[in-house]
Formats: structure tokens, C-alpha cells, sequence
């Protein structure tokens, strides 16, 4: 009996390790998340949304596009299972997933890429017209039905960008004729190829006031948790924030600065913010005559200094923005940190001009150059309440320096086409909108071949950086881009052709039962759901697998 003891106590002493720990809640399908959309229905067409940001979420989760991008703007497989590139730069053959099909069950073919490609070059399409350009240079071949090959006339690494477009279904539209494609049945019943599908309308009173998507059971990427997404449009941000309060939504859409105070009190919502693509500026014409010393970069430099950007940020944008430093976004994988940072220093900015020969009367007042002429110019900005104080707030700074300045508030399209696109202007407070290209390329912005009559608004003409510019658009080397980037950032931090200011962040509410909930990059505001098959509502109870470690004999 003794022995037989010592062998249980060995036994005992010696098993295999045991499954033990705390229960952890894991991910489970099903639920319905409701989100208050600011905005309206228009059409569910990826043709038809460039111009309206409601249809444009919605039609995120009901279509796919060839390639996406991720939180730091690399491009990323989706319909597209694989892709690969000729060494000169000019041919892309792109394979297409086996297993992707409609939500009708066809499956999706090389014809249907052909055919919405053909599509969006026509005149029922809305997209600009400098993207229908780029798609009139491009000679697009069917390989076989999963494969294709773009031709390109030059190599044009930022092409990758013009490949996120929603893939239509050949066979459900194309007996549509372009110009009667606004007008199409398509639009309020789509059939797309994405992780939800269209199921049906909400209607109230004969109008439209939501949509109802459920998951697409023959989705070709990961399942989505969440079994029924329901959009529901209101007008404002604040009526949205409403629906929330009242229970009707799980989340808002865009917490706007006019309500995010009331959104952060608030206790279960949960306020996400990202980046937008767009970067505040002022501008300077560089080849003005009658501003010479606009082309001084000791003035651009104490110009730079004199405005108190924090200032601006906290008082105008509710703190919704942050410091920009350069012509890159700062979550790009492109963006250099290394630059110059430029901090308020009026003191300093002050020094700079009497270096360069200006004088401040002693009774106060403008700064003078050697010939007594003031430096004086004016500052045009858009109409619209916040860029008006925030170029009256400038026009103080710079005149707490000595700079006199005359503001001139124009509406934002006559400021673009009426006085940059001509170079009618002295400078000018500006937002370049860098939606929908995830590829920094700034060359529209700052190559030398863009002075005449592209968008080089600043008529910057500097070879260098130009030619880093040139060599960063054609070469698939994302290392070698990196350099060259770091090396125009430097150049351009140095000398500042424009004065950077700020780049505004956008603000997503999302109620705290929402889980799994990650927002990354933006650039356009339907990236918020770019990882929304991952997020979910419901979960399922687990037994975490804990080694028990072996007793000793």
C-alpha cells in the first residue's frame, strides 16, 4: 500500500500541463450597429459619390476596388490577390481573387475592371476630370478573366492611388448607357463585391432616411462580426449627436467643432480623431515684382516665426488640428521629423529683418527697407468665417513685427481660379486638399515644371528639390522614395517657398459597446471604416491556455 502511494504522488507530481486561467471575452458574430450619417442618400455608385461623403461610406462597405491602403498610405491587396511591375515602371499586371464574386454570386472578371474603367473616362461619370484624363493615357489589356495589364505611357509610381476605385458589375450594367447612368435602378438595389450587402431602404414619409446593408456570406476577405450595419442620414453633426443621446445610433459619423464639446461630456462615446488630408498654408508669389522682398527667405523665415500657430489651433479649431512643419503629412511614410521645426518666436523673427537692412521707427510702426519703402503687402483669404479670423489673427502678428498687411476675402473657388491658377496675388491663406491619394508625390504643389501653369501656386523654382521630386515618382523603391522625400523636406524646410500652418484632424463617436474599434489615417473620411470587419458588439465567453508548470519529484 506504501508503494502504491509513492507511485500516485509520482504520477500526480509528473502529468501533463493543465488548461487553467481567467474566461476572456473573444469576438462573436451578430448584432446590428446604427450609424448617424451626416448628409443624404444621392446614389449608391461608385461612379456617382466623388462629390457626396454619405454615399461614398456607405458604398465602403458594398463595393471593392482593385488594391486599399493602410494607416500609413502603402498599398495593400483586395480584390486584387497580387500584383507585379515591369523594372521599367511602365507595366502592372494585377490578378484578380479566384474566389471573389458579386453578392449576385457571378464571379468578378477582368471584364468588369474593363468595364468600369471605360465607365469612369465617360461623361455620366463625376469623377474630375484630370483622373478621366490619367485613365484616356492608360492602355488597360485583358490577359484572361482574373488577370490585367496596365500600360502606362511613363513610369508613375503614385498610379497605385487611381486603383482604389469601386469595381461595378459588367453584367447588371452594361446595357445602362453612360448618360443614363445617374438615373439607373442600380443606384437605390447595388450589388457590389464588398464585406456587406444592400438590403434595403428606410423610408419615412417618401423620403429616405436610411439604408440597411447586412454581411455578405460569399465575401472574399475576412467575416465581418457584425451581422447588419444601418446607416441613418441627418443633416448636422448636432442632429446626429441627437439620434445618439435618444438611442437611436450607435455612433456619429463626423463630430463636428460645433459639437465637440457636447460630444466629450458625453460618458459612453468614445471620440476617434485622425488626420485629414489637407495642410493649411500661406502661400507667397515668389515672382511678384511688386513684393521682391517676398523672395528673401531671411523674410519668409521671420514671417514663419511671427505666427503663433498654437494660438490659431486652440482658439479657431477647438484644438482640432495640429502643427504642421512641412509639405508632407505627418502620418506618411514619407514624412521627415528630421526638418526644421519652427516655434513663436517674434523676437527672433524681428532680429532676421533688421539683418537684412530693415529698420523699425523709433516711434513704432512698419518695418522699412533702405530705401524707406514699407514691407508691405496684402494676404488674400477664403470668405468664410474661421480663415477670416485666422488671417486677421496673422495679419497682427505680423504686424506686432513691423509687416503691414492688407487682407482681402474672396470665395474660395475665385481665390483658386481667379488669383492662384493666374498667379494674381501677393500670398494667400490656402488648404491643399490631398484626398484620395495616400502617395504623398507633392510634385503638383512644388516641381519646377508646375510654375507656369500647373499648380505650383508659388512659382517655387528650385532644381534641386525638383529633381528629388522626379526621381520619388518613378522609382518602386519605397527606401530610395524615402530618402529622396527627406531630402525635398529638408530643402523645403529651409526655405520655405510657403509658410505650413496646420493640418486639421477629423473626430469620429463611436458608443463604447463598439469594440475592436481602430481608426487610422484618412484620406478621405470613408478611411474611418477601413477596419470595420474587425470591429464588433457581441462576445463569446473563453478559457485562456495557461502552462502549469511540472511539480518537481
Amino acid at each position: 500500500m506504501v508503494a502504491l502511494g509513492i507511485v500516485a504522488v509520482l504520477l500526480f507530481s509528473q502529468q501533463t500541463p493543465s488548461i487553467t486561467g481567467p474566461i476572456l471575452p473573444q469576438p462573436e458574430q451578430g448584432g446590428v450597429y446604427t450609424e448617424g450619417l451626416v448628409g443624404s442618400l444621392g446614389r449608391l455608385n461608385p461612379l456617382l459619390d466623388w462629390n457626396n461623403s454619405a454615399d461614398r461610406d456607405v458604398d465602403r462597405l458594398l463595393f471593392s476596388g482593385l488594391v486599399r491602403f493602410d494607416e500609413r498610405g502603402l498599398p495593400q491587396a483586395d480584390l486584387a490577390e497580387a500584383w507585379g511591375v515591369a523594372q521599367d515602371g511602365t507595366e502592372y499586371n494585377f490578378s484578380i481573387r479566384p474566389n471573389a464574386v458579386w453578392h449576385d454570386g457571378q464571379p468578378v472578371t477582368s471584364d468588369d475592371v474593363l468595364f468600369t474603367i471605360d465607365m469612369m473616362k465617360s461623361a455620366g461619370s463625376l469623377y474630375p476630370q484630370d483622373v478621366k484624363d490619367l485613365w484616356s493615357k492608360i492602355e488597360v489589356t485583358k490577359l484572361n478573366d482574373k488577370t490585367l495589364k496596365f500600360k502606362l505611357t511613363e513610369p508613375f509610381v503614385p498610379f497605385m492611388d487611381y486603383l482604389t476605385f469601386g469595381v461595378l458589375p459588367k453584367h447588371l450594367l452594361e446595357s445602362v448607357l453612360p448618360d443614363q447612368m445617374a438615373n439607373a435602378e442600380f443606384n437605390i438595389n447595388p450589388v457590389g463585391s464588398g464585406p456587406y450587402k444592400f438590403d434595403h431602404l428606410l423610408v419615412d414619409k417618401g423620403q429616405i432616411t436610411g439604408v440597411v446593408l447586412t454581411v455578405s456570406p460569399i465575401y472574399y476577405g475576412k467575416a465581418p462580426f457584425i451581422e447588419q450595419v444601418v446607416f441613418r442620414y441627418y443633416p448636422t453633426s448636432a442632429e446626429a449627436l441627437d439620434a445618439y443621446r435618444q438611442g437611436d445610433v450607435l455612433s456619429v459619423s463626423q463630430i463636428t467643432s460645433d459639437v465637440l464639446g457636447a460630444a466629450l461630456e458625453e460618458q459612453n462615446l468614445s471620440i476617434y480623431t485622425s488626420l485629414m488630408p489637407q495642410m493649411s498654408f500661406v502661400l507667397f508669389n515668389l515672382n511678384d515684382t511688386e513684393v521682391p522682398f517676398l523672395q528673401n527667405v531671411k523674410v519668409r523665415r521671420a514671417l514663419m516665426l511671427a505666427i503663433n500657430r498654437p494660438y490659431i489651433i486652440n482658439s479657431f479649431l477647438q484644438g482640432q488640428a495640429i502643427i504642421a512643419d512641412g509639405p508632407i503629412l505627418p502620418n506618411s511614410w514619407a514624412y521627415h521629423d528630421g526638418t526644421e521645426h519652427y516655434q513663436y518666436d517674434p523676437e527672433t523673427a524681428v532680429g532676421l529683418l533688421k539683418g537684412e537692412g530693415y529698420t523699425i521707427p523709433a516711434s513704432g510702426g512698419d518695418v522699412r527697407a533702405k530705401d524707406n519703402t514699407p514691407l508691405s503687402f496684402t494676404l488674400m483669404h477664403p470668405d468664410d468665417p474661421t480663415h477670416t479670423k485666422i488671417a486677421e489673427t496673422i495679419r497682427d502678428e505680423w504686424a506686432a513685427i513691423g509687416v503691414h498687411v492688407d487682407l482681402k476675402a474672396v470665395a474660395y473657388d475665385s481665390l483658386v481660379l481667379d488669383s492662384l491658377t493666374s498667379r494674381a496675388y501677393q500670398a494667400a491663406l490656402v488648404d491643399l486638399n490631398l484626398s484620395r491619394t495616400p502617395d504623398p508625390d507633392p510634385y503638383p504643389f512644388w516641381h519646377q515644371a508646375e510654375v507656369a501653369g500647373g499648380q505650383n501656386y508659388s512659382q517655387w523654382d528650385n532644381r534641386a528639390a525638383s529633381e528629388y521630386l522626379e526621381q520619388a515618382r518613378v522609382t518602386a523603391d519605397y527606401a530610395l522614395r524615402v530618402k529622396l522625400y527627406r531630402n525635398f523636406q529638408v530643402i523645403f524646410a529651409k526655405e520655405l517657398p510657403a509658410l505650413p500652418l496646420f493640418v486639421p484632424v477629423y473626430s469620429y463617436g463611436v458608443d463604447a459597446q463598439v469594440q475592436g474599434v481602430q481608426v487610422g489615417a484618412l484620406y478621405e473620411p470613408s478611411d474611418r471604416l477601413a477596419t470595420f470587419t474587425s470591429w464588433y458588439l457581441l462576445t463569446r465567453r473563453a478559457l485562456e491556455q495557461t502552462d502549469v508548470p511540472t511539480k518537481s519529484p
